[in-house]
Parts: C-alpha cells; sequence; structure tokens
C-alpha cells in the first residue's frame, strides 16, 4: 500500500510539473508578436505550414531545454548575446515592416491559396529562423523566464516538457486552424487590413527592441 501511495505521488508531482509548464509556456506565447503574426499569414497562404510551424516549436523546445538544464544562468552573465540579438532583430522588423506596410498601399490582391505563386522552402525556413532567433524575448522568455521557474519544481524535466509541449501544440494550432479564416482573406480589404496591421506591429516591436 505504501508503495502505490508513492506511485501516486509522483505521478502527481510529475503531472502537475508538466501541467504548471504547459500553462507558463502557453502563455508566454499567446500574445500575438511578430513570430506569431507570421505563421498566421503562412497558415493563411498555405504554404510551407508545417515547416514554419516545425521550425518554432523546435527552437523553443531547444531554447526551453537549455533554460531547464541551467543555461539561462550563462545568458545572464553574457549581456552581449541579448544586445545583438536586440538590435539585428530591430533591424529585421523594421524592413518587414516597411514592406508589409508597402504590400498593404501598391496591392490590391486577394486570398488564393492555390493560386498563391509560392515562396521558396529555404527563403521562408530562413525568415522564420530570424523571426524566432532575432527576438530577445524569445531567450528571456524560455530560457531565463522558465529555466528560472523550473527550478522550483521537484521535477524540472516534467516542467520543460510541458512548456516545450505547449509550443508545438499552439504553433501547429496556430498555423492550421489559420486556414478558417481563408473565405474573410479573399476580400482585398481583409488582405490590406491584415498587411497594415503586420506593419504596425512589427514597427512597434522594432522601436520597443531600441527602446
Amino acid at each position: 500500500m505504501e508503495k502505490d501511495d508513492g506511485i501516486t505521488e509522483r505521478s502527481n508531482e510529475l503531472m502537475d510539473s508538466f501541467v504548471s509548464g504547459f500553462t507558463l509556456g502557453l502563455s508566454l506565447i499567446l500574445a500575438i508578436g511578430a513570430q506569431n503574426a507570421f505563421v498566421l499569414k503562412q497558415g493563411l497562404k498555405k504554404q510551407h505550414v508545417f515547416l514554419v510551424c516545425s521550425i518554432c516549436a523546435a527552437s523553443d523546445a531547444f531554447l526551453i531545454f537549455l533554460g531547464v538544464s541551467g543555461f539561462g544562468v550563462i545568458v545572464e552573465q553574457y549581456p552581449s548575446i541579448e544586445k545583438i540579438s536586440r538590435f539585428a532583430g530591430a533591424i529585421f522588423l523594421f524592413v518587414y515592416g516597411l514592406k508589409s506596410f508597402y504590400s498593404a498601399y501598391h496591392n490590391s490582391h486577394t486570398l488564393n491559396p492555390e493560386g498563391e505563386a509560392q515562396t521558396s522552402r529555404a527563403k521562408i525556413a530562413l525568415m522564420c529562423l530570424a523571426f524566432t532567433w532575432l527576438n530577445p524575448h524569445v531567450y528571456l522568455d524560455t530560457v531565463v523566464l522558465l529555466g528560472s521557474v523550473s527550478t522550483q519544481f521537484d521535477n524540472a524535466r516534467a516542467f520543460g516538457f510541458g512548456a516545450i509541449t505547449s509550443s508545438f501544440v499552439f504553433f501547429f494550432s496556430l498555423g492550421y486552424s489559420a486556414q478558417i479564416l481563408i473565405p474573410i482573406f479573399k476580400k482585398p480589404m481583409a488582405w490590406k487590413f491584415l498587411e497594415a496591421f503586420v506593419g504596425v506591429l512589427m514597427l512597434g516591436l522594432a522601436v520597443s527592441l531600441l527602446v
């Protein structure tokens, strides 16, 4: 009986750690940001959705693993990592934001996934990596914050696995559920609004990184 109680208690600890990691990880990525907006647009276009979602989720998984393994301390000791990614990310977001404004102003197209010109897989992958790895907040959220919180749990691995699971669930849900909105974005004005919104979001994030 005592052995069964010990197994049950262990199972409860693992589940509590997993749920806590899943909940906190999901709360950190729910807010609309540059990366999420990019995933949404690719989902609407039906272009390399699996690749984009996989890169985003796998990147989060790797960074969360580093944080849970104790590498958050290294990031805190070398602030130059954060500074370099901050300025590089600001430049990238600024350029992408201007591109979105240009598209919103000059283009008047409807969304037709079947007829959309396919952007090369390599280009999409590089853009997705840039949105992910040039964002300094991703290091603070995954490596530092999740890594620090994981130390409060008896089973940090279960906590980290929960956070990693939340990333996979979120990005694949976002990428593929975006297709539900395709009928709306077949209207030119809806697509213009999205491009303008993305432009404002990107420029706002770029300024916030510099300020």
